[in-house]
């Protein structure tokens, strides 16, 4: 059986298996952007609390994805949980760090601008800060993406959800007919995942980021 062959007689659980995998990186992610926005909201004026925030994300990001879910299957078990946890906490350093940037970027003078007009902290930050800073962290968000997609499929070692099921499948039966089938299924299927997000990313892009700033 040629890849197409192969393709077109499990189509079905491909398709299954690439929404499972592109779901659960897209609500990693928006969990990810909520977190790294908070952490950087609260630690971007302190020199010190920055450098703690982006330290220990990057630590993080040291772990090897086995080792990583390994110490969480006893705590929480197989499946979705494990998988969820891991991949939160591997998005968190490109958007913590790019929100810390983007906020310290902010030109001073628009800010006392808006202090002059009688806004508060949290509507300078809603309504100029975050705004301004948007494009750095819109460029972190679209990194860990990419890193997702491709840590996601090694979730397949505690049961998780995704195209990593085919590619350890393919992996544990080397030497059958369609172990390099599901392999390359498994790994084109990311690929293109991570292409259509990017696009995804850049059409966001230019609908929420003013000409001005993009110049």
């Amino acid at each position: 059986m040629n890849f197409w062959e192969y393709l077109g007689s499990r189509h079905q659980q491909l398709l299954i298996d690439t929404y499972q995998h592109a779901s659960v990186v897209f609500q990693c992610m928006v969990v990810a952007t909520v977190l790294g926005v908070l952490i950087g909201v609260v630690t971007y004026r302190s020199e010190w609390a920055g450098n703690l925030a982006t330290t220990a994300t990057s630590t993080l990001l040291t772990i090897p994805a086995l080792a990583m879910i390994g110490l969480l299957i006893p705590v929480v078990g197989l499946g979705v949980p494990p998988t969820v946890i891991a991949l939160t906490l591997y998005g968190l350093l490109p958007i913590v760090r790019n929100c810390i940037v983007g906020l310290r970027g902010v030109d001073p003078s628009l800010v006392d601008a808006a202090t002059g007009i009688g806004m508060s902290r949290p509507a300078r930050l809603a309504r100029v800060e975050l705004p301004l800073a948007w494009p750095p962290i819109l460029t972190g968000i679209r990194v860990s993406t990419q890193m997702l997609m491709g840590i996601a499929a090694i979730a397949a070692y505690a049961s998780g959800p995704g195209l990593g099921n085919l590619i350890f499948r393919g992996i544990a039966s080397l030497g059958s007919r369609n172990a390099l089938n599901q392999v390359l299924a498994g790994t084109l299927g990311i690929i293109v995942l991570a292409l259509l997000f990017d696009a995804a990313y850049v059409l966001i892009g230019r609908l929420t980021i003013p000409r001005g700033i993009r110049a």
